[in-house]
């Protein structure tokens, strides 16, 4: 039976770093939404063929086509023995829809993985982040500072702070994560395989607590 992994996080607690390893240390593959649609635009599938249309359209892509791009990822055959998902579901309605996908063919969720950060940390975490505005390298004033400040160690570009990473957007930004993700949470809250990870602290140590609550479920 098919074992899917699911991660929840607000932005910036680090769901995606985290997600990476453990698809890594699992041997599974890591699926993000983007990924999806992404590869499912190249593929030139008939529901790939539908996204492409409304993202052209500079529409959001629905429901509809993201529970479709999900069923066709699950049936490639690196998802035969489980997949971990990184921002889906990101609704009930779709967890219902992922249920009944797996349900249909054999699987089950095994573990939900929820990693929790104050926001006030996540704020600090992601206005902290610095973009190098000529090759792209990122560096964060607290957890990898350049050598020398505002200049990029790699081609000594200029350091800047991207829009979406000031303080004021950041709470913006995880207010709307709060209100479209409770019921999400609260979906999942009660299952045996749902785990509360402590989002704080170095990286090592969350992955160490993720690690734990995966071989609770062995």
């Amino acid at each position: 039976m098919a074992k899917h992994l699911i991660f929840l996080g607000a932005p910036g607690a680090g769901k995606g770093t985290q997600a990476q390893r453990l698809a890594q240390y699992l041997g599974l593959p890591h699926v993000s939404t983007g990924d999806m649609l992404r590869a499912s635009v190249q593929s030139g599938s008939d529901i790939g063929r539908r996204a492409a249309a409304v993202m052209d359209s500079g529409a959001l892509v629905n429901d509809e086509i993201i529970i479709g791009i999900v069923a066709e990822r699950l049936t490639l055959e690196d998802a035969a023995a489980g997949v971990i998902f990184d921002g889906f579901p990101r609704t009930v309605h779709q967890a219902n829809a992922l249920d009944k996908l797996l349900q249909d063919a054999g699987g089950d969720i095994s573990a939900v993985l929820h990693i929790a950060l104050d926001d006030e940390e996540i704020v600090e975490r992601l206005s902290g982040r610095r973009v190098c505005s000529g090759c792209g390298s990122i560096y964060h004033e607290r957890y990898h500072p350049s050598l020398v400040s505002a200049v990029c160690d790699q081609c000594g570009g200029s350091l800047v702070q991207r829009e979406d990473d000031q303080p004021d957007v950041i709470r913006k930004r995880l207010a709307v994560y709060q209100a479209e993700t409770a019921p999400l949470i609260a979906f999942y809250h009660d299952r045996p395989a749902y785990h509360l990870i402590d989002g704080h602290g170095e990286a090592d140590d969350v992955f160490a607590r993720i690690v734990e609550a995966v071989r609770e479920k062995d």
